[in-house]
């Protein structure tokens, strides 16, 4: 209804005009005969238009007319883009494998395969085992089985499949009861985009051109021809995921591949194609790190970031806001190309190859891995995943994970991610240093999944499944440290109905071991990929019947922190490998109980000791009495060529001595003790070590080595450090050509061969500086000391002796003693030692092995001996046959975890060639015999005693004795 003081004429009209007319005055004439001349401009341009518009319609050709949009696209590109629309809305379901006559990646003509009287682990408990009780350990068993295998799949899991029931074919591979599981699944690996050995032209692990390359590929560097990946294949690995690198924070895509590969295997061609574990690319991967590594190998202060975590956190959120953006902008078109036609759009899909795999994944389309240590850097990239709305398949390293698992459980999806670890490498950098070898019973306790993994060639993936061992004797339970490199990386990867358990309608990938394959030295006999045999001649170790391993729940007992006793007496000792004991073993005599008293911190009775006993109780602090089952004695160890005592955090410099490679110096100046290397060495045994200042990195040496106590707090206590001057080191492997006037191998050797004969011929001078290179050298050639090289290759092994020949015969052409001291040559690292062992059995030079078992890291390890089934043993193996003094030393600090554990591995696959004691002079007696140190001083003060043999993976240190009159103990 109008406003009534409008109609009355009270109020002007709703649009008045201007210039508006008096009512009365007449209108002009032009304006009273049509049109006004404003509209007629309008009507005559709008005609321009229509006829310029028919004009270039009537020169498009027919022909084309149907094939273009108004706005000039290719109606055959739009309809390409709209059914772009439907993949790109499409999530992926994890391939099954039930219902498949035939694996995608068989190849014609390879025969099936009967496995007889084997002893499974399928992978999975009994059906109707609830997830309660399964996560809990029951229903888990190995069973009695045959296994059948054609076309790529397992067919069968049954007891006594009959040849009849097969094909005609078929290959009888006889168990013979041994222990049968899938193959083993490294869920993080670099294996061949960082070929081995180590070359420049080879190393295709990093993009670092940016911080932010999701677009890369690693399959774009995979090279199928790397001789590492039949290294850890014959350690029962038989799929990997390869990542690239973690130097910046957003790395690439990443590909699953199996370890078969050429005409080996049947394949006509080799391609890294042809190695993808599913051909059908059901999901995608992609690798994301974050903490230290991208900040500290791609930020640069003033030319690029991040420099920080936080510029990190904002190099995430920034990427995946371009991602978000070109998702939002991709749905609109396809909403409105699916609503209206693809004719009414006004360009083609939205697209940026930068931000594709991006955008895959805020799809749900890939499956992410992301390195993460801390817990600043786990919180961060939780909240990015809630932010955007992505999920994270694993953590990897995730060292600290173990300490927040609610964080974990706060992650996008519902889904926690697992977590994919190491067993007990840390201390390299900071992020590593808070990092606990029970980090995987924990994350077990919590609800979380622990995975174990390798990053090759960081740790051999050959031993991925020794990772998962060290988890099982570090309190993770037995079915899921076996679970952790098995079942739970195929979940993970989203094959988990395909890979990871031996049950019909899954890929043919098993493996028959010559024992339990958690326990020490577990090797393959056979290897099985997509049904097929990948070793013809495999090397077998001399072993006897394996016997598969009782779960021991107590080792979930964790005692993070010894305490630390004068006396203590413990019961139950069935063994003792000490030299002065009188009784050696017991072992058909375990329910007998045995005692060691200690008293003072020395071992004072091993035996019944009744009198030790009472006297012991008479005192007026009686002892505690700790009571072991099958307890076992034997000397403590000694770590021989780590960082220990000059290191405490690898990558830190503040907490580094320092390299040398142009400065002699002694390590015993530098000795800082007091650290967590040092309490947990300690904690493992290892209540010794000799360690010398660097060369220019780890694992290389240069100086004088010192001997200390690693449970010492300073220097300044009492035999702190017994050996201040060990022996005399340099380094000549591939860094020897980093040192001042060395530019290569051969000027080093000549510098080495010099210093020694001018120390030949200045015997008779005065040397002013007790401390001084030309000093200790002198008491290299008078055989006062021993000389210590680090070197791998076998040529320049061979140089060495050359050298020591020569510097003997000029202290021989200089000497008028009858019986001229000789050189004492001890070779550190040795991994192509085997090579020469008799000559240097023949000239009475010791081998401290470091790494025990070399994979060919680096050039001049390229003829490494990597074991069974590839190779008769190891260098380690040839070098006791052939009678040279023999140790195991460390090339990284951690690996005082396992020192024992290695020790065993030689014990397990020495096929009777070395017994106990043997074996322990590895770790311990032989450093002192090459050192010429006394072996048997302070050997009622330096012991361990243990629950279990140390050659077993269950064992437990119980008590530590190492000096000052105390003893540590763990109950």
């Amino acid at each position: 209804m109008m406003d009534s003081a409008q109609e009355k004429g009270e109020l002007p009209p709703h649009y008045s005009a201007v210039a508006a007319h008096p009512p009365h005055t007449a209108r002009p004439a032009w304006h009273r005969r049509g049109i006004r001349k404003s509209r007629g401009l309008r009507y005559i341009g709008l005609a321009i238009l229509v006829f310029i518009g028919y004009a270039q319609w009537r020169q498009i050709p027919e022909s084309t007319n149907s094939e273009v949009t108004a706005y000039g696209l290719s109606i055959e590109r739009l309809q390409e883009d709209l059914a772009t629309c439907a993949k790109l809305q499409t999530k992926p379901v994890d391939p099954a494998g039930l219902g498949r006559e035939k694996n995608a990646r068989y190849v014609d003509g390879h025969k099936p395969t009967l496995i007889k009287n084997a002893t499974v682990w399928v992978g999975e408990p009994a059906e109707g085992t609830s997830a309660e009780d399964a996560r809990a350990g029951k229903g888990w068993s190995w069973i009695t089985a045959d296994v059948f295998l054609e076309h790529g799949l397992i067919k069968r899991v049954e007891k006594d499949i009959s040849l009849e029931s097969v094909s005609k074919d078929v290959l009888v591979y006889e168990a013979n009861g041994r222990p049968l599981t899938t193959g083993i699944i490294d869920m993080h690996s670099h294996a061949g985009v960082d070929s081995l050995p180590e070359l420049w032209g080879n190393e295709d692990t990093n993009e670092l051109s940016s911080d932010i390359t999701p677009y890369v590929r690693s399959i774009d560097g995979i090279q199928p021809g790397d001789h590492q990946i039949q290294v850890i294949k014959s350690g029962g690995v038989t799929t990997s995921l390869v990542l690239p690198g973690s130097g910046n924070n957003m790395g690439g895509e990443a590909y699953v591949i199996k370890h078969a590969v050429g005409k080996a295997d049947g394949r006509n061609e080799t391609s890294a194609a042809d190695m993808l574990a599913d051909p059908d690319r059901t999901w995608r991967y992609m690798k994301m790190a974050c903490g230290e590594n991208a900040k500290r190998v791609y930020g640069k202060h003033g030319e690029h970031g991040p420099t920080s975590r936080l510029g990190e956190s904002w190099e995430f959120r920034h990427a995946f806001e371009q991602a978000a953006k070109l998702v939002r902008e991709q749905d609109d078109w396809c909403q409105a190309a699916s609503t209206l036609g693809v004719e009414s759009v006004r360009s083609y899909l939205p697209a940026d190859l930068r931000w594709e795999s991006l955008t895959a994944l805020l799809r749900g389309q890939v499956h992410l891995n992301t390195h993460c240590y801390t817990i600043p850097d786990l919180e961060a990239f939780v909240d990015h995943t809630n932010e955007f709305k992505f999920k994270v398949r694993a953590f990897h390293h995730a060292h600290q994970t173990y300490l927040v698992p609610e964080i974990l459980k706060r992650a996008y999806g519902g889904d926690p991610p697992a977590s994919a670890i190491f067993a007990d490498n840390m201390w390299y950098k900071a992020e590593s240093y808070v990092g606990s070898e029970h980090a995987g019973k924990y994350l077990w306790d919590e609800g979380l999944t622990p995975i174990y993994v390798s990053d090759n060639p960081v740790l051999n993936a050959q031993h991925v499944v020794f990772e998962a061992a060290k988890g099982y004797k570090f309190g993770l339970p037995y079915h899921a440290a076996l679970h952790s490199v098995t079942t739970a990386p195929a979940e993970r990867l989203g094959l988990g109905q395909r890979l990871g358990k031996v049950k019909p309608g899954f890929d043919a990938d098993v493996v028959v071991w010559d024992s339990d394959p958690l326990s020490l030295g577990a090797a393959p006999v056979q290897v099985w990929i997509d049904g097929t045999a990948q070793f013809e001649n495999p090397v077998e170790l001399k072993k006897p019947a394996p016997e598969l391993i009782v779960p021991d729940e107590s080792l979930g007992h964790i005692v993070e922190e010894p305490e630390t006793v004068s006396s203590v007496i413990f019961t139950g000792i069935s063994k003792s490998c000490l030299n002065n004991k009188a009784v050696e073993s017991f072992k058909e005599l375990y329910h007998f109980s045995e005692v060691a008293v200690i008293t003072n911190g020395k071992l004072t009775c091993v035996g019944l000791c009744h009198s030790a006993i009472k006297a012991a109780n008479a005192s007026p602090q009686p002892p505690k009495t700790i009571h072991l089952k099958k307890g076992c004695l034997t000397p403590s160890f000694v770590a021989f060529g780590s960082t220990l005592g000059l290191n405490a955090i690898d990558a830190e410099k503040d907490t580094d001595n320092g390299a040398s490679p142009n400065v002699f110096s002694r390590a015993a100046d530098g000795l800082a003790l007091g650290t967590k290397k040092l309490r947990v060495a300690h904690a493992y045994g290892i209540t010794r070590a000799v360690s010398a200042p660097k060369f220019a990195g780890g694992a290389t040496h240069h100086g004088t080595s010192a001997g200390f106590l690693t449970g010492a707090a300073t220097t300044l206590e009492s035999g702190a450090v017994f050996a201040p001057d060990a022996a005399v080191h340099y380094t000549l492997d591939l860094s020897a050509k980093r040192g001042e006037g060395t530019p290569s191998i051969a000027a080093a050797v000549g510098a080495l061969r010099h210093k020694l004969l001018s120390a030949v011929s200045d015997l008779n001078t005065t040397i002013s500086d007790a401390y001084s290179e030309a000093a200790y050298l002198r008491k290299v050639v008078t055989g006062q000391i021993p000389l210590a090289v680090t070197v791998h290759s076998a040529d320049t092994i061979s140089a060495l002796l050359r050298v020591k020949s020569t510097v003997e015969s000029a202290l021989a052409s200089s000497s008028s003693s009858p019986d001229p001291p000789s050189l004492r040559l001890i070779i550190i690292g040795g991994a192509e030692s085997h090579l020469v062992a008799e000559a240097l059995a023949s000239a009475n030079v010791g081998v401290v092995l470091s790494p025990l078992f070399s994979y060919r890291k680096t050039w001049d390890q390229r003829r490494a001996l990597t074991g069974a089934p590839l190779t008769n043993g190891t260098a380690v193996d040839v070098l006791l046959a052939a009678g040279v003094k023999t140790a195991i030393g460390l090339e990284e600090d951690y690996r005082v975890i396992e020192l024992g554990l290695l020790a065993g591995v030689v014990y397990a696959n020495g096929g009777g060639r070395i017994g106990e004691r043997e074996a322990l002079g590895l770790v311990g007696g032989n450093v002192w015999d090459m050192l010429g140190l006394e072996k048997e001083k302070g050997e009622k003060e330096h012991f361990v005693v243990w629950e279990g043999s140390p050659f077993e993976i269950g064992s437990r240190v119980r008590g530590v004795g190492g000096g000052g009159g105390v003893v540590s103990v763990f109950e």
